[in-house]
């Protein structure tokens, strides 16, 4: 069984067992299984990959906002002084991220994150187009997504 949904289970076990379902109790309980999991690790088998995944989840969210919040505020910033820095251009940036999920979820968090957008993936899945609001330097813009979220993303999804 998924090592996710086994955490899931003792959670709602947890919560079950105290009477409440409320976000304190659920937390709780995930928190508890997910220690008795990676102490239970060595005897399961995969458990501390799981273990592992839950840091990088977190720091891709963590670090995802942090960039959300940069870049909103580049973008207020652009709109609200008279001179405007902008100098779009389209940016071929190669993909490292192999799988399906890694794929979306590398393009989904560039078009949330204003001043970029991803506009199509190449038929061969290794090549994504960005159209990139301050791009003055081409390369310091595909370096930043490849050194950022698609990292980031590749930790969380297909593993360090």
């Amino acid at each position: 069984m998924n090592t996710l949904a086994v955490n899931l289970l003792l959670a709602l076990a947890w919560a079950a067992l105290f009477g409440s379902f409320g976000w304190l109790t659920l937390s709780s309980g995930f928190v508890l299984g997910y220690v008795i999991l990676w102490l239970l690790g060595p005897l399961m088998g995969g458990s501390a990959n799981y273990a592992g995944k839950v840091y990088y989840w977190i720091k891709l969210i963590i670090l995802f906002h942090y960039e959300l919040v940069v870049s909103s505020l580049e973008v207020l910033w652009d709109i609200i002084t008279p001179q405007h820095r902008a100098r779009p251009a389209i940016i071929d940036v190669p993909l490292d991220v192999k799988t399906d999920a890694g794929i979306l979820l590398v393009t989904n968090l560039i078009s949330l994150t204003p001043g970029t957008l991803s506009l199509d993936v190449s038929e061969d899945r290794r090549t994504l187009k960005v159209h990139a609001m301050f791009a003055d330097d081409p390369d310091a813009v595909r370096d930043a997504l490849k050194n950022g979220m698609e990292k980031w993303v590749i930790d969380a999804v297909e593993g360090p």
